[in-house]
C-alpha cells in the first residue's frame, strides 16, 4: 500500500497554509526585473519567444558566497563586453540547504553554495541583471518553505527543483511526509504571488535518468502539470538535457514539449554525460548539443534557455573564466545556427516527436487511473506527490509505460521512444570492457550510490552483468548506515559505490565506522571540500581514499580487473 498512514495531511489545507504566507512573503525587486522592465521571467520568456531570440543559461554556485556574488557580476559583464547576453543563472545551493537553518549544523555538506539568511539571497540576485533560478535543494525538502521565502524576497521568479523531490534524499532527513507537506506549502506560497513564478522541475534530476522511454519522461511532465498547475495553480517549467545525448531524440523531445504546450520552459541543460575525456575532446560534445538546442529554439521556440556547460565539468567544478568561455562559445553557436536550420530534415524528428507525445499521454492517463485504483486521491496534491515518490520511476514505468511488456527489458517494457541512456550505458560498458572476456561468475557484488545520480550505478551494473557477477542492489542515495545494514544482511564479496556530490571520503569513512569490512570499490567524482577550508572548491581525495583502504576506480575500465584480482585473492 502506497499511503498506509491513517492521518496524512490534507493537500488543499496545505496549499491554503502556503497561500496565507503570501501576506508576509511576496516577490521582491531584483536587478533582472528592473533592467528589463518586466514583472517576471515568465513574461520575459514570452517576449523573447515572440522576438525569436535564443536565451542563455549559466550554472554557478561556489561554496564561498562572496565568490558566487563575484561570479554573478563578472560572468555577465565579461560576456556583455563581447556582445553576448547571459539571461539567467542556475544557482547551485549545497544539499545541506535542504535542511532548515535551525537544524543545519552538522548536516552533511556537498560542494554547493550555503546562504545563511534572506539577505544573502538578496545580495546574490542583485549582483547583476540576470534572472535568478534557485534550482537545487529548495522545493522537495524539509526547508522548502524557508528557502522559497528567501528566493521570493530576492526577486527570483523561477524556483525549483521539483524533480529532486522524487529522487533526492538528504542524509539523516528521510521523513517523506514532512518533506512533502513542506513542498506543498511552498507551492501554495508560489501560486499566491501577484505574478507568475515558474515552478522549476528538472526531469533528469527526477525520473528521466531512470526511465528507459522518452514517452515516460513526457508523461511525467503532464502529471506534474496536473499537480502543480491543475491542483495548486502555479505555472511549471521543465528542464531536460543531461542524459539526452542523441541529437535526434534531443530535438524530438523539444518538439514533443512544444506539441503539448509545455512552455515556457526553464532551460535545456548541457549533455554532461557526453563529457568523458579531456577538455579539448569535450568541445565536440558541447558543439553537438548546443547546435541542436539553438536550432530547436529558433524554429519552434519553447522558451528554454540553452546551457553551455564548461568542458572541464567532468573533472571538477569549473572556474569563473571557464564559465565565461563556455557562454561566449554558445553565443557564437547561436549566431551560426541559422545557416544549419535549412539543412534539417524535420520528418524523422516529427515522427519521433509524435510517438513521444502519444506515448506520454498514454503514460499519464494510465498513471492517473492506476494511482486512483490504488487508493490515491488524484485530486490531492499531497497524496499525488507522496505516492509517486514512493512508487519510484522503475515501478511507474513498468506499470504504466506505453511500450509493450517485455520482462527481459531494462524498464520492463519495449520503449516507444528509447531513451539515450540505454545506448549510452551499452557504449560506455563496451569501452570499459574493451572486448576483454574476464569472468566474475559467482562473485557477489553489492552496487550503490552515495547520492541520486544513478547513471554511474547503472553502468557498474551493466559491466558486472556482462562479466557474470551476481549483482546485489545497495540502492540509490543510500545512507552509510542503511548500506551497512544491507551488507550485513546479504554478505556480498565486495561493495561497489558510485559517488558524485563531493562526499567521497566521508562516505567511505562512515561505512567503515559502521563496521563494513568487505572490500569497497569506489569511483565517480572523487572529491570533497576539506573541513575548515577557506577555498570554495573541492579537492581530489582519491589518494586519501586509497590510503584509508578503498579500492579506487578512477575509470570504469578498472572495475573488472580489480574485482578479478580480489577474486584470485
Amino acid at each position: 500500500m502506497l499511503l498506509p498512514e491513517p492521518d496524512l495531511p490534507n493537500g488543499a489545507a496545505l496549499v491554503a497554509e502556503g497561500r496565507a504566507l503570501a501576506r508576509d512573503w511576496t516577490l521582491g525587486p531584483s536587478a533582472f526585473l528592473k533592467h528589463y522592465g518586466v514583472t517576471s521571467e515568465h513574461a520575459f520568456k514570452l517576449d523573447q519567444m515572440a522576438a525569436g531570440r535564443v536565451m542563455l543559461h549559466a550554472q554557478i554556485g561556489y561554496r564561498d558566497p562572496g565568490k558566487s556574488q563575484r561570479a554573478y557580476a563578472e560572468i555577465w559583464e565579461a560576456c556583455a563586453a563581447e556582445g553576448v547576453t547571459v539571461h539567467r543563472y542556475g544557482l547551485c545551493l549545497d544539499w545541506s540547504m535542504a535542511v532548515p537553518r535551525a537544524q543545519r549544523k552538522g548536516a552533511t555538506r556537498g560542494t554547493g553554495m550555503i546562504l545563511e539568511g534572506v539577505e544573502d539571497f538578496v545580495r546574490l540576485t542583485n549582483a547583476a541583471p540576470v534572472a535568478a533560478h534557485f534550482g537545487d535543494f529548495v522545493l522537495g525538502f524539509p526547508a522548502a518553505v524557508e528557502n522559497t521565502r528567501g528566493a521570493l524576497a530576492a526577486g527570483a521568479t523561477a524556483i525549483g527543483n521539483l524533480g529532486q523531490y522524487f529522487t533526492f534524499r538528504v542524509p539523516g532527513h528521510d521523513d517523506d511526509v514532512l518533506a512533502t507537506a513542506q513542498t506543498v506549502r511552498a507551492l501554495g506560497l508560489i501560486a499566491a504571488q501577484p505574478v507568475p513564478v515558474l515552478v522549476q522541475s528538472n526531469l533528469d534530476d527526477g525520473f528521466a535518468a531512470q526511465f528507459t522511454d522518452l514517452a515516460s519522461c513526457l508523461g511525467m511532465i503532464l502529471i506534474e502539470r496536473h499537480i502543480v498547475t491543475g491542483l495548486i495553480g502555479a505555472p511549471v517549467g521543465h528542464c531536460y538535457g543531461h542524459h539526452f545525448t542523441d541529437p535526434l531524440s534531443r530535438l524530438a523531445f523539444q518538439r514533443a514539449m512544444a506539441a503539448v504546450g509545455a512552455s515556457p520552459g526553464t532551460m535545456i541543460y548541457g549533455n554532461t554525460t557526453a563529457y568523458r575525456g579531456k577538455s579539448g575532446a569535450n568541445f565536440a560534445a558541447l558543439a553537438n548539443y548546443l547546435l541542436v538546442d539553438a536550432a530547436g529554439q529558433l524554429t519552434q521556440p519553447t522558451g528554454h534557455a540553452i546551457n553551455a556547460v564548461p568542458v572541464t565539468e567532468n573533472e571538477r567544478i569549473p572556474e569563473i573564466d571557464e564559465v565565461i568561455a563556455a557562454q561566449l562559445f554558445a553565443g557564437r553557436m547561436i549566431e551560426l545556427a541559422p545557416a544549419w536550420v535549412g539543412m534539417l530534415d524535420e520528418s524523422p524528428v516529427e515522427a519521433l516527436a509524435a510517438r513521444i507525445v502519444a506515448g506520454g499521454r498514454a503514460f499519464a492517463a494510465a498513471a492517473l487511473k492506476g494511482l486512483a485504483e490504488r487508493g490515491v486521491d488524484t485530486g490531492c496534491p499531497f497524496q499525488m506527490l507522496l505516492a509517486i515518490r514512493r512508487m519510484g520511476a522503475r515501478r511507474m514505468e513498468a506499470l504504466f509505460g506505453a511500450g509493450v511488456l517485455e520482462p527481459g527489458a531494462m524498464g520492463g517494457r519495449v520503449p516507444v521512444a528509447p531513451s539515450s541512456i540505454l545506448s549510452e550505458i551499452a557504449e560506455m560498458a563496451d569501452h570499459a570492457l574493451r572486448g576483454e572476456a574476464v569472468s566474475l561468475a559467482g562473485l557477489r557484488v553489492m552496487v550503490a550510490t552515495s547520492d541520486v545520480h544513478e547513471h554511474g550505478k547503472m553502468l557498474v551494473e551493466e559491466i558486472l552483468r556482462r562479466s557474470g557477477a551476481v549483482i546485489l542492489d545497495g540502492g540509490v542515495s543510500t545512507e552509510p548506515a542503511v548500506l551497512a545494514e544491507r551488507v550485513r544482511a546479504d554478505r556480498p564479496d565486495a561493495v561497489a559505490i558510485s559517488t558524485y556530490n563531493g562526499v567521497a571520503l566521508r562516505y567511505f569513512q562512515d561505512l567503515r565506522d559502521q563496521g563494513v569490512d568487505v572490500p569497497i570499490l569506489i569511483g565517480g567524482r572523487l572529491n570533497q571540500i576539506p573541513e575548515g577550508s577557506n577555498s570554495s572548491l573541492p579537492v581530489d581525495v582519491g589518494d586519501e581514499l586509497a590510503a584509508a583502504g578503498a579500492m579506487v576506480c578512477r575509470e570504469a575500465a578498472e572495475l573488472v580487473p580489480r574485482l578479478a584480482r580480489l577474486r584470485r585473492g
